[in-house]
């Protein structure tokens, strides 16, 4: 991302923007001095927020920064709320990667029930991803969950042709499992596996630039692995 290769010079380089006369900016301007600056539109949304007279500026890329009113200079880090010992940036990065999960397509999904299946899990996952991996072990640790993994290949031509042998499958989530936990290769089939870059095009839609990443009934995003005493934690908060 641009944003990553521009850090080392953007401190520097905002303090010279402190000629631009933005005294008493709003959002609006504060936007249009950072994209003027970058030369391209790269800001999502400007908000003031309550901490020396801050602005955060959320970037396209998901990513987090904050300026001044007058966009003289920008912190690329995080801003800690003394009193409370709150990270105000990890809580409002948690917000804006959060989804509206009644609105994915479970159907593209390989559906899991372990018990009750009352707990539910999705994971977009590559199959030679190393961590989705690990991460299957521990998802199988787990009892009365639902777990719908989205087949998404983004590592390699190899990972879109095991994806749709394990569409194919007469029992996918059979495939999926063996293949995950046990290294069995899947068989070769054919079918309509166009899913498969569906799935590739909404994990784009949700900015999921790695695997494995998972999301929780309550729209919450946990991306990497995890083991399952923390997935376990994490499914008891969803109910709170």
């Amino acid at each position: 991302m641009f944003e990553r290769a521009l850090r080392p010079v953007l401190v520097a380089a905002f303090v010279g923007m402190a000629s631009l006369g933005l005294a008493h900016a709003d959002e609006g301007s504060v936007r249009k001095a950072v994209e003027g600056f970058v030369g391209s539109p790269v800001v999502e949304s400007v908000a003031r927020i309550p901490y020396g007279g801050l602005y955060e500026v959320v970037l396209k890329s998901g990513e987090i920064v904050y300026t001044d009113e007058k966009v003289s200079f920008l912190i690329d880090g995080r801003v800690i709320d003394t009193k409370t010992r709150r990270d105000i940036t990890q809580a409002r990065m948690t917000q804006l990667s959060a989804i509206d999960f009644g609105t994915l397509p479970l159907d593209q999904a390989i559906k899991h029930v372990r018990g009750s299946g009352k707990r539910v899990i999705v994971s977009f996952e590559d199959p030679n991803c190393a961590y989705c991996k690990r991460l299957g072990k521990e998802l199988a640790q787990l009892k009365d969950v639902t777990v719908y993994t989205f087949l998404y290949p983004i590592l390699s031509p190899d990972s879109t042709e095991k994806s749709r042998n394990i569409w194919c499958a007469e029992d996918r989530a059979k495939a999926w499992s063996d293949w995950i936990l046990n290294a069995k290769v899947p068989a070769s089939a054919s079918c309509d596996s166009s899913v498969v870059e569906r799935n590739v095009t909404l994990g784009q839609k949700l900015r999921i630039n790695g695997t494995p990443t998972m999301f929780l009934a309550d729209g919450r995003r946990l991306g990497g692995y995890l083991p399952a005493a923390e997935l376990e934690q994490a499914l008891l908060e969803v109910g709170k």
